[in-house]
């Protein structure tokens, strides 16, 4: 199962801890992975572990360019996620989003560049906002 782009939420302060080109997240040191999405999975894994936090990133990645393996993997729940296994090496990143909530704390996809998403999907590079 291969899809052309992946994402990862995450704190601005812990994209901000990245160190020698490797993005480490608090899940890799306690499950062993860092946690990705696919861009069908993105609404419903920040509308279930994120609702009503500020302050995050979206990661958008080309798996190709993945150093550790990723491993799509059943939650539970009978679908499928990627999980890198490793640090995420930074050069596979192809762009960094910020990804606010609505004021309900919900999110949607209009608050995340519609061009940006498009371009991910496409494996374009995106450049990155701060």
């Amino acid at each position: 199962m291969q899809h052309s782009i992946i994402f990862h939420i995450c704190t601005s302060s812990a994209w901000a801890t990245t160190k020698n080109g490797k993005y480490r997240c608090p899940s890799l040191e306690s499950e062993g992975f860092i946690h990705c999405s696919t861009h069908e999975q993105i609404l419903e894994v920040a509308n279930y572990l994120f609702r009503g936090q500020r302050d995050l990133l979206l990661l958008v990645i080309d798996p190709q360019k993945v150093l550790p393996s990723i491993r799509y993997e059943d939650a539970g729940n009978g679908k499928f996620y990627p999980h890198i296994y490793g640090p995420l090496n930074v050069n596979a990143v192809v762009a960094v989003q910020k990804f606010e909530p609505s004021t309900d704390g919900s999110f949607d996809l209009q608050h995340l560049s519609i061009a940006t998403y498009k371009k991910g999907m496409r494996g374009e590079r995106i450049p990155s906002v701060p």
